[in-house]
């Protein structure tokens, strides 16, 4: 690891995985630290799955939501693809010294709003402040409580099993980086941060046993939520470029600043790795909900490449798709 903590430390690649299992895990100890969207933990004769996720965006407000919507939904939806159902979240701010006090408030209100979407209550929190130049206006911490009524969706994965995306790829990550960049061109495209709780529940509730795995893909990405399914497995996974549901402005944009959507966060997705004979039916159920309406088969397992995420290209060709070391997008999420 590197003597000094770099930005890609904290990007969901390379850098990121070797800080978390070669210092963070060594050090509070690997058999309480639990690598995963939510730790999951016996109470009583029950189990709950338990998260929490800090949120620095800049900006902090955007087209399709705000830091409180996007650390609402966040932990909403790294509870749900764990099979929980969410039912409480905390919310603690750092607030920079000059924000405006009408800033906060629309922040909080989005805040709310995201968390009445969700069906889930706000029960705790705390406020710090500090000095002017010491934070980026505002960051905040929110953990989440849920109920395990399911087993928890992980399931052994093997070759003829399919890649189910929600929807739509790299929208948030796309959509804040056009922000930043001013392209005038791309006006329409907006943040995809949604919760996905209401739809992974209909999911589970329809094909209890197909389901094998489901991650949010922020942090890099639908490719890099790939590599650590294969990570050392003897399967691999390969994307058809040409099944990738991608819109016109993200390619747009993406082009023009060099970066894969591939690899861009998303915020309002679920990703999962489903019996390969059940995928069109689970496709087709995700479609009849608001939050599933662009969901598509995008990829097969297969022992093509074990170990490998790679795309295949609509002239017959296949790229490897790598865990990157740093991140493409600096403080997206």
């Amino acid at each position: 690891m590197a003597d000094r903590i770099l930005s890609g430390h904290g990007s969901g690649g390379k850098l990121m995985n070797e800080m978390i299992g070669g210092l963070i895990r060594r050090v509070l100890g690997p058999e309480s630290v639990q690598l995963d969207d939510s730790a999951v933990l016996s109470v009583g004769a029950g189990k709950i799955a338990f998260t929490t996720d800090t949120f620095t965006i800049t900006p902090i407000e955007f087209p399709g939501g705000t830091i409180g919507s996007l650390a609402v939904n966040g932990t909403v939806n790294d509870l749900a693809v764990m099979g929980a159902r969410p039912l409480y979240l905390s919310c603690a701010l750092i607030l920079e010294e000059g924000l405006e006090t009408a800033v906060l408030e629309r922040i909080l209100i989005s805040m709310r709003g995201a968390a009445d979407r969700a069906g889930v209550s706000i029960v705790t929190g705390d406020t710090k402040v500090v000095e002017r130049g010491k934070a980026d206006k505002i960051f905040i911490n929110t953990a989440g409580i849920g109920i395990l009524e399911r087993a928890v969706q992980r399931r052994p994965i093997v070759p003829g099993d399919a890649v189910i995306i929600s929807g739509f790829i790299g929208d948030h990550g796309i959509a804040i980086m056009a922000l930043r960049n001013d392209l005038s061109f791309s006006r329409g495209l907006v943040s995809d941060c949604a919760p996905m709780n209401r739809l992974v529940d209909k999911v589970l509730a329809a094909f209890p046993e197909s389901v094998k795995f489901m991650r949010d893909p922020t942090r890099g990405g639908v490719a890099s939520v790939l590599n650590e399914i294969v990570q050392g497995m003897d399967f691999g996974i390969g994307l058809a470029e040409t099944s990738l549901p991608l819109r016109d402005e993200v390619k747009g944009v993406s082009g023009m600043l060099g970066i894969d959507p591939l690899y861009a966060a998303n915020e309002g997705k679920v990703l999962m790795v489903v019996r390969g004979e059940e995928a069109g039916g689970i496709v087709d159920l995700m479609r009849s909900h608001p939050e599933g309406k662009d969901a598509a088969v995008i990829g097969t397992v297969s022992d093509t490449y074990p170990g490998r995420a790679y795309l295949e290209t609509p002239t017959g060709g296949r790229r490897i798709l790598p865990l990157l070391i740093e991140e493409q997008l600096p403080r997206i999420c």
